[in-house]
């Protein structure tokens, strides 16, 4: 492989993150560019940009506004794709595609492996489920990257969220029987990067398509992120709440329902290409630490 890398999702924190690692090699392209809800640009910037392999980091995440707006999502989260997938099928490149913890229902007492069944509990998670499908259905040589937690030191997300919450209140009420594994946008996005290399270095291998786990090492919850993102900022002076109070989901009621249980067992990842994420305790102080350099 010697073209360009074609990474979607314009300025998205992970788009962001593919561009600042891979350098000149990166394309990124988003809306109005390329945009899953116009067709006809996918096949235009895909042929302009004749790339060796494809990222898709585009993506309908608002999740509360899936409930009311499926269509928008699915067209976003599984008919774009599933076009993309189509060309790079015909062009006979590889497609990373990023996925989501919500096609997993949650319920689940321990971490989920790929092999677990799939049960989405929203609308959201129900179109990402179909994109996953609908990519693998065309016969590209497709791998799918399902992550969760994903925060970066730009854009919109729970990191950044809860540093600007606290700098206005003093007290915060934050969920805490969601359990996941925070991920930080560079890190996956280097082990997207890494993927590509091997992928370049040895050739396709059908063996390592189909679907792995991607995300951050160990585990917490909304509440223990929380609470670790403000022990970081007070390192750096930051006014952070008196109280973080720990909460049930029930007392903390979305349009959208979110998995109890988001923990991603990430082992396939590391026996077929040799790559673990970090830590994202590890991950988070560099995080918090490039905010507020800035």
């Amino acid at each position: 492989m010697t073209g360009p890398i074609l990474v979607t999702g314009g300025t998205g924190q992970l788009a962001a993150s593919l561009a600042a690692l891979g350098g000149e090699r990166v394309k990124r392209v988003g809306r109005p560019e390329f945009d899953f809800d116009r067709p006809e640009t996918i096949e235009a910037v895909f042929s302009a940009a004749a790339p060796s392999l494809v990222v898709n980091a585009a993506a309908y995440t608002a999740v509360d506004a899936a409930e009311t707006d499926a269509a928008a999502a699915f067209r976003a989260n599984c008919d774009g794709p599933e076009a993309l997938a189509r060309l790079c099928a015909a062009a006979g490149i590889p497609l990373i595609h990023v996925s989501t913890d919500y096609v997993y229902d949650g319920e689940k007492p321990s971490p989920y492996v790929e092999t677990d069944a799939v049960g989405p509990r929203s609308v959201y998670g129900a179109s990402k489920l179909a994109g996953d499908t609908a990519v693998l259905a065309t016969g590209a040589r497709a791998i799918i990257l399902r992550t969760a937690w994903v925060y970066a030191a730009t854009g919109r997300n729970f990191v950044r969220t809860m540093l600007n919450l606290g700098q206005t209140r003093d007290t915060l009420r934050v969920v805490a029987d969601q359990h996941g594994c925070p991920t930080a946008a560079g890190d996956l996005a280097a082990a997207i990067l890494a993927i590509a290399r091997r992928i370049e270095h040895d050739g396709w291998d059908d063996a390592r398509s189909g679907v792995f786990h991607a995300a951050g090492a160990g585990e917490t919850t909304w509440h223990g992120l929380a609470t670790a993102v403000f022990n970081e900022a007070s390192r750096h002076g930051a006014k952070t709440p008196t109280s973080v109070a720990a909460i049930t989901t029930v007392e903390y009621p979305t349009p959208a329902r979110r998995p109890a249980n988001s923990r991603l067992d990430c082992t396939r990842l590391a026996s077929v290409f040799g790559i673990r994420l970090p830590d994202w305790q590890d991950s988070l102080t560099r995080t918090v630490d490039e905010i507020f350099a800035d």
